[in-house]
């Protein structure tokens, strides 16, 4: 372990568990090539000043298109509102330079009344659900399987952010910080 590692992350301000995790580490490559929690990868990648907004941008889509979900559908399939769908693709085409700000701007618009439509039906689902001891009891199994999605999840996207982001490119980022 480098205890330089551990004084970076702290000087980076890390949470207690990302910073114990980092701990363990051999070397700042090490980090970022086995960290499985793109949440966390993206945090320090904003903290060291890395600043390509398309990249963020594309990886944000390429997470919606194909995050695994523990039933073997994608976050993509859960967007059933042609609204929500376009968005993502107003996103990308934004990011290539193929779209206006009017329409990213027309885009968000659209996904934000869907996401209030969604909101609405899951509120009246879950007032009817909370009725039932059933359903709340279904409720907590769904949520120990969705942890194990979730950091499924987290690991496909770490893994994806990699191919986005390259480690010489984060070596670099990290090396104007320490320069500052």
């Amino acid at each position: 372990m480098d205890k330089g590692i551990a004084k970076f992350f702290e000087g980076l301000g890390a949470c207690d568990n990302g910073a114990e995790w980092a701990k363990g580490r051999a070397s700042l490559r090490e980090t970022w090539e086995t960290c499985e929690r793109s949440d966390w990868m993206i945090w320090a990648l904003r903290r060291i000043g890395f600043r390509d907004d398309r990249k963020y941008r594309l990886f944000a889509c390429a997470c919606v298109r194909g995050t695994p979900l523990a039933d073997g559908r994608t976050l993509w399939d859960l967007l059933t509102d042609q609204r929500s769908r376009n968005a993502v693709e107003v996103a990308e085409r934004y990011a290539e330079g193929k779209a206006s700000e009017e329409e990213r701007q027309e885009a968000r618009v659209g996904a934000a009344d869907a996401a209030d439509a969604a909101a609405a039906a899951a509120y009246a689902a879950a007032d009817a659900a909370y009725a039932a001891y059933a359903a709340a009891y279904a409720a907590a199994y769904a949520a120990y399987a969705a942890a194990d999605a979730r950091a499924n999840a987290r690991k496909w996207q770490a893994n994806l952010l990699r191919q986005w982001i390259s480690w010489d490119e984060v070596d670099a980022a990290i090396a104007a910080y320490q320069a500052k």
